[in-house]
């Protein structure tokens, strides 16, 4: 069923919104519309937003500050760190060093006493040497002493003289250096 009032828009042939005669009346209601509208949002929500932002502003602020001071920290941190690795590396070569002085103050001790030794070991296989052939020369001189008697008892028997004989095995042997 049709109200009138709806039947003689529509008999009108148009929309209700483009008529003139209710043009007042809707400029008023969207008028009180776009200032109740300006009046919450200005009020109401656009406060909450701009602190919203301000918050978001600071946080970041905030943000950024915290990071260029633990930038800073990072940094000293690294210089420090480089400062200790630097005083490490120091230190274990000031260590090297002082081992390797002390290793080299044991190898030579080591030496002096190698040398020591080996000196004493060769003075006395000097010595004893020299007493073999001291020896060796006394028993090559009895013996040539000997042989020489044989031979001359051998070619003249009896006319072996015991000093004349000493004595020519003496010459004979001090002319090739081994007499002593």
């Amino acid at each position: 069923m049709a109200t009138p009032a709806t039947d003689d828009y529509a008999d009108a042939g148009g929309m209700p919104q483009l008529d003139f005669d209710t043009w007042p009346s809707q400029i008023f209601w969207v008028a009180l519309a776009l200032v109740l509208l300006y009046q919450i949002l200005s009020k109401k929500i656009m406060p909450r937003i701009a602190g919203t932002l301000e918050a978001r502003q600071h946080a970041i602020a905030d943000d950024l500050d915290a990071a260029s001071s633990l930038k800073v920290r990072a940094e000293a941190a690294q210089q420090t760190y480089q400062q200790a690795l630097a005083d490490a590396k120091a230190r274990a070569g000031e260590i090297a060093d002082r081992n390797r002085a002390d290793i080299q103050a044991q190898v030579d001790e080591a030496t002096v006493k190698a040398e020591a030794e080996i000196a004493a070991r060769t003075a006395e296989g000097e010595e004893r040497i020299g007493a073999i052939r001291a020896e060796a020369a006394r028993n090559a001189k009895e013996i040539a002493v000997e042989t020489a008697r044989a031979i001359v008892e051998k070619l003249a028997p009896g006319s072996a003289d015991e000093t004349t004989i000493a004595a020519a095995v003496d010459r004979a042997l001090a002319e090739r250096g081994i007499a002593r």
